[in-house]
Parts: C-alpha cells; structure tokens; sequence
C-alpha cells in the first residue's frame, strides 16, 4: 500500500477527493480490531460464572477478583498506550497490540481444562486480559486523527460502538461454543457439570485465536501511519495542565467506566442475588444495547451539541440506577433486568457524547490525547465495579452501598456537567 504523505481532513477538497476512502478503510479495520480486544477483555465475566462448576474451587471473593483483574491491568495499559499511537504509528501499533491478544486466549484455553490449576495462575491470565482493555485508548486515539471534527463524533462512536459489542459477543458466544467439541481433538477434552453433561469451556478462549490472526494480517496491509500524528510524549503532556482534561475525565469514568464495570459485574452480581436466573441467557442484552446505541450518541451529538446531550443522559442515569437499587430490594427479577438495561443504554449514549465534546474543547492533536487518557482512567471502571460489589456483599450482604456510592458519584457528575458546559454562560460550549 502506497504511503500516505499529505493528511489534512479539514481541506473539505482533499477530504472529498481521497481523506474519507483512507479515512473509513482504517476505521473497519480499527473496529474489528477493537471488537475482538473487548471480546478477550471480557472473557473472565463468562468464564468466573462457570469455573466451580466444572470442578475449581474458588471464593465468591476470588471470583470477583477474576473478573475484575482485567479492568485494573487494562485501565493501566490504556494510559501508556494513549501516548504510544503518535509514537509508533497506527498501523503499527494496531499489529502489536492487536497480536499480544492471543497470549491470554491461548493461556485460558489450555488453563481452564485443568481443575488444579492454581489460582494464581488463573490470576495472571485475567490480568493478561487487560491486553484488550489498553487497545481502546490507543484506537480512539488513532481514528480521532483520521476525521475532520464535523465527522468526530460518529466516526468516533462507531469505533467505540461496535467495538464495544465485543463484550456482549463473548457473553452471548460462549454459552454456545462450550456445548460441543468445536475444535474437535485440536481442542482438548470436554469437563463434566454436576448433572454429567459435558462442556468445553476452553472454547471460550480458543474462538477468539483465528480472529485475531486474520485481523492481525488485515491491520499490517490494509491500515495506515499518518504523517502529521508524530508527537512526542512531552509534548502530549500539555493535556495534564488543562483543568477540562480532569473534568472530561470525570465524566468519561461516569459513562463507560460504569458501561464495562457493570458488564463485568452483571453476570456474577445476578447469579449471586437471583440463582434461580440462567445469566448466561441474558448477560449480553444490556451491553448489546449500550454499544450499539453509543454511535447514536455520537450522531445525537454532532447534531444537537455533545453537552445538551450528556446533560440529559446524566438524568436517565441516575433515575435508572435508582431503579435497579429499588427492584434489586424488592426481589423483583424482571424490574432489575429492565432498569440495568436502561443503565446501559444510558451509558451508551454518554459514551458518544463525551468523546464527541472533547474535539470542540482541545486542539486536533491534544484532543487525540484527551481521548486516550480519559478512557485510560475510565477503565478502572471495570475494576472498581465488580470490586465494590464484592465489598458491599461481605461487609453488608447486599449490594446497597455500592449502588448508592455510584448514585453519589453520577450527582456530582451532573453537577459538574451543568456548571462547566450546561448552564447559561458556561464556560464551553461544546
């Protein structure tokens, strides 16, 4: 492929002319790329559900420590793969980070076949996970350059959007894949619930390994470096002296890091509180919604303001959160499933109008960097959630008190939003 030597996407000529063919080829790329780095991010919200139940051993503690592992090691990557894309290139670092993905799907796969695995085995490969939690920061970050600001928004929840549904992918694939002997002797041999039936968990794993190799050769000849992205690490620092870099921060943590927290919370909160419930069966719906509603925030944003959106969105957030700590009390199944969904969904569409406000706030190349970092920090999200619940129920038995902190924290959200951006005389419109 010919090298890109000219990159100016706001010349509506040259974006007319060649910037929008470029510009789309590297997004598909980057979205399948990024589906599949959520889809081994998420492994361990399936996977912990299951493990006692083919002869592992583990603490309802420990199996929250499982699935939030990920969230702790991704979140941590993605703040030093925000700055690594206008080091090394997009396509560049789309191959390598894109490769490392079959490290832990590979690992799993051999690992859960054996119940003596030790724990801290099992650990590790969770933590390994995190792999795919880094690649958003470094995919947002990348796209971002590839579109003029009309065109941010969407191409920017698109991206997000659908690479998000790799996390719904992995929870609706797995209950599936695991049933037979997908891989045949390749894959190894089956494990036996209590009933006698027999599953291959190690499926769950090994289905992403294919993917990722195609996806891999895909990036290496179909992506591109762009020549105006070079900036060092110093230079992208400038972002830490802004006070909205903090204030976006805290408002991107508020909508996706409650997203991929509660997906990896969901699955082990629901068969804890209602074990009557086959979770498997509908894990995947609220994350299946937020992502694919997030491209709608986008283009809601581009259309009607990022701010007017997210301020609104707040509000949803709040009441629907509202509502999952009234039916959770209650032992209403139903009312629970309903009110996490509108969670979802209201997340979703946040996501998009966050990282739509952003372009308006910073320059092209700190905006790039902002959107790095802020998901970076949001990630922690999918620690923090499933940690905080696993708190709240050994100190308190129930879920209450880390449904009311979050509550807490999505007040001061609004508040924030509204006083910097909302209100009349804010100090951005955006």
């Amino acid at each position: 492929m010919a090298r890109i030597t000219r990159w100016e996407p706001e010349d509506p000529s040259f974006w007319e002319s060649e910037g929008k063919y470029h510009a789309r080829r590297n997004l598909w790329i980057s979205i399948t790329a990024l589906f599949l780095a959520f889809a081994v991010w998420q492994i361990w919200s399936v996977m912990a559900t299951n493990l006692n139940d083919i002869g592992f051993n583990y603490t309802e503690s420990e199996l929250f420590l499982l699935t939030a592992l990920p969230g702790l090691t991704g979140a941590t990557l993605r703040i030093i793969y925000t700055f690594l894309v206008p080091i090394f290139g997009g396509r560049n670092w789309t191959v390598i980070s894109t490769a490392s993905l079959l490290i832990p799907a590979v690992g799993i796969g051999f690992a859960v076949q054996n119940p003596e695995t030790p724990f801290w085995i099992m650990a590790l490969l969770a933590a390994l996970c995190g792999f795919g939690g880094g690649n958003f920061a470094s995919s947002m970050s990348n796209i971002s350059f590839f579109y003029p600001k009309k065109a941010k928004g969407t191409a920017l929840g698109l991206n997000a959007g659908i690479g998000n549904l790799g996390v719904s992918a992995v929870q609706l694939l797995s209950p599936l894949v695991i049933a037979f002997a997908l891989f045949g002797p390749l894959g190894g041999a089956p494990q036996y619930l209590g009933d006698g039936k027999e599953v291959f968990m190690q499926n769950a794993a090994f289905i992403w390994v294919l993917p990722i190799a195609f996806t891999v050769v895909a990036a290496f000849f179909g992506m591109d470096n762009l020549p105006t992205m070079k900036t060092s690490i110093k230079e992208q620092a400038v972002i830490f002296k802004n006070k909205h870099t903090w204030i976006m921060t805290w408002l991107y943590t508020m909508c996706f890091g409650s997203f991929i927290g509660y997906a990896a919370a969901f699955p082990l909160l629901t068969r804890t509180e209602f074990p009557e419930v086959n979770v498997l069966q509908i894990a995947f719906i609220g994350p299946l919604l937020g992502a694919l509603i997030r491209p709608i925030g986008g283009w809601l944003s581009d259309k009607l303001g990022g701010a007017f959106v997210t301020f609104w969105d707040i509000l949803l957030l709040i009441g629907s959160t509202l509502g999952v700590m009234y039916f959770y009390n209650s032992g209403n199944f139903t009312g629970f499933l309903i009110m996490f969904i509108i969670v979802f969904i209201a997340t979703g569409i946040a996501n998009g109008s966050t990282f739509r406000m952003i372009p308006f706030i910073f320059e092209q190349k700190e905006a790039a960097s902002v959107i790095g970092f802020t998901s970076a920090i949001a990630a922690y999200g999918a620690f923090l959630i499933p940690s905080l619940f696993g708190w709240s129920i050994d100190v308190t038995g129930m879920a209450n008190l880390a449904l009311g902190i979050f509550i807490v924290y999505y007040i001061v959200s609004l508040a924030l939003h509204w006083y910097y951006y909302s209100r009349k005389g804010a100090e951005v419109k955006c």
